[in-house]
């Protein structure tokens, strides 16, 4: 049994371990998937057609050896030290493939090559104060760069940071918290209009079916020009049953018009 995590960092060290005989083998990497089952909802093409790509808590990097072997520079940066040694060892023969261990704030602050598009599957977004880290990813953004990112859809009511529940976080002698951020659909939108995204996209893809859990899934634009947040002038939020889409509309005729 490993040890007892401490910290948010150890805790992931710990996630999923492998139960089998021998040596863990690489999982299938033939899709990119942003939600937990198995060829339901979008691939890559969410991410336009990038040179290069961030991916912020790739875990096994699933996703970033999938958009390297299409030729996209992909980097992914885990705050876990066991997942990027594991995925580095998994993935070390694949061009174009880079995994740091770095906790995302930190590695976007020292970061000097923008990048085409940054996104997180169930990873670092999650797990990070928006409000810290949407700032940073502009910032890393190519000009009008894709930012998207993907999560479980939010308990109702549960909203903001909420701790995690499970093993080694509840029932123990010395508290371990490890937080997720959860809002709606419009919120995440607010959020990031707040700091200069544009052509937002945020819905909930139900589960198939429409049963069990279904997926948050977010895109935006970065800010047209590196480093400043470009004024947003008449616009209005066009609210759909399962999520929201950020629109123009003309203050005079009323027309909704795509931006």
């Amino acid at each position: 049994m490993p040890p007892e995590p401490r910290t948010p960092a150890q805790y992931w060290d710990t996630y999923k371990p492998y139960r089998g005989e021998g040596e863990q083998p690489a999982p299938v990497a033939d899709r990119f998937k942003w939600t937990q089952y198995p060829g339901h909802g979008p691939g890559a093409e969410v991410l336009g057609d990038p040179r290069r790509a961030l991916d912020l808590g790739p875990a096994e990097g699933r996703e970033a050896v999938f958009l390297a072997r299409r030729g996209v520079a992909t980097t992914g940066v885990d705050l876990s030290a066991a997942q990027v040694e594991r995925a580095s060892r998994w993935w070390k023969d694949t061009p174009g493939l880079t995994f740091v261990h770095a906790e995302a704030g930190d590695y976007l602050t020292s970061s000097t090559m923008p990048f085409d598009t940054v996104y997180s599957v169930w990873g670092a977004v999650w797990f990070t104060d928006p409000e810290l880290l949407f700032p940073l990813i502009a910032r890393n953004l190519t000009p009008g760069g894709i930012f998207a990112f993907s999560q479980a859809e939010p308990s109702l009511g549960a909203y903001g940071p909420q701790p995690m529940h499970g093993k080694w976080l509840e029932g123990r002698e010395s508290e371990l918290t490890v937080l997720r951020w959860q809002y709606t659909p419009q919120t995440w939108a607010d959020l990031l209009k707040r700091h200069g995204f544009t052509d937002i996209d945020a819905r909930i893809l139900p589960a198939p079916g429409g049963e069990g859990l279904g997926t948050l899934l977010v895109r935006a634009h970065g800010p047209a020009r590196p480093g400043r947040h470009q004024a947003e002038v008449g616009t209005g939020l066009i609210r759909g049953p399962r999520g929201i889409t950020e629109r123009e509309v003309d203050a005079d005729m009323g027309r909704r018009v795509s931006r």
